[in-house]
């Protein structure tokens, strides 16, 4: 991993910053953008049971034994037995023994099933079939609950993050828990592109607008994890990792926050 930005996960571990993501590949097309994105360079590629394309993932992913993998247990897999089994039908479809981060997909408030999940992904840690643990689109409040019931602080907590909604007061909180935040929807779906600020910094650095958005992310100690189905895009992309943003381009980016700019659901009352 020379030359790759990382990041120290509370476990002891570290993380690559800059991911691939892989929310709405069909199964078929995942082994071909996994392999091409580890071909371009990335060292962690996400992906979650819901999505899909698991199987798809593992066969992109193949032999590469030091690519950090990562996925989700979905809602309606919640409570301790359940998890557990869950989890073990993640590895089944990866065709791996363990992954390197294991992560609740939403805390579904409603179910009240995330403190018993979170007991289950200790154990799976534990026995090794998870080599870090964390969360998924977890509040304040959700975070609290399970540290406070078990004392374990997740190493991670992946949560929508991009230039118009900046999720400020939770990333201070993880930095003050010691908790990595990983930005999902980091280009803002497309949107943070079509914005004068990002069009201008891009002319300004010669670099695509996908990249100096990713390079934002980067320079403020996230870790962004970008789908990208092409070449070209996933090569443009993966560009934020050889240039810096001034101060002056990072305030005026800064300055797209919008408390209004969630694209997707509230965690408060998500529980599908």
């Amino acid at each position: 991993m020379t030359d790759y930005p990382t990041l120290e996960l509370n476990d002891g571990r570290q993380i690559p910053q800059l991911g691939f993501g892989t929310w709405q590949m069909e199964e078929e097309d995942a082994p071909e953008a996994v392999g091409t994105a580890i071909d371009v360079g990335y060292w962690l590629v996400d992906t979650a049971a819901i999505y899909g394309n698991e199987k798809g993932v593992g066969k992109g992913v193949g032999d590469w034994s030091d690519i950090f993998l990562q996925t989700k247990v979905w809602n309606d897999s919640q409570g301790y037995d359940r998890a557990r089994r869950a989890a073990e039908k993640c590895l089944e479809r990866l065709g791996r023994d363990h992954v390197d981060m294991l992560l609740i997909h939403w805390p579904c408030p409603d179910k009240d099933l995330f403190v018993d999940t979170w007991k289950a992904f200790i154990q799976l840690r534990e026995d090794g079939l998870a080599k870090s643990i964390g969360v998924s689109n977890f509040r304040e409040e959700d975070l609290r609950r399970i540290i406070d019931a078990t004392g374990v602080v997740p190493a991670l907590n992946q949560i929508e993050l991009h230039p118009s909604f900046q999720q400020r007061e939770l990333r201070k909180l993880h930095e003050e828990l010691g908790i990595v935040t990983q930005s999902w929807s980091p280009l803002g779906q497309g949107k943070g592109m079509d914005n004068d600020v990002i069009e201008a910094i891009a002319s300004e650095t010669g670099q695509p607008e996908t990249a100096v958005i990713l390079r934002w992310h980067i320079q403020h100690g996230l870790c962004p994890i970008p789908k990208a189905s092409s070449r070209d895009h996933i090569e443009a992309n993966f560009k934020a990792l050889s240039f810096t943003l001034s101060d002056e381009q990072m305030g005026r980016i800064d300055a797209l926050d919008d408390p209004d700019g969630r694209m997707g659901p509230d965690p408060a009352d998500f529980n599908g």
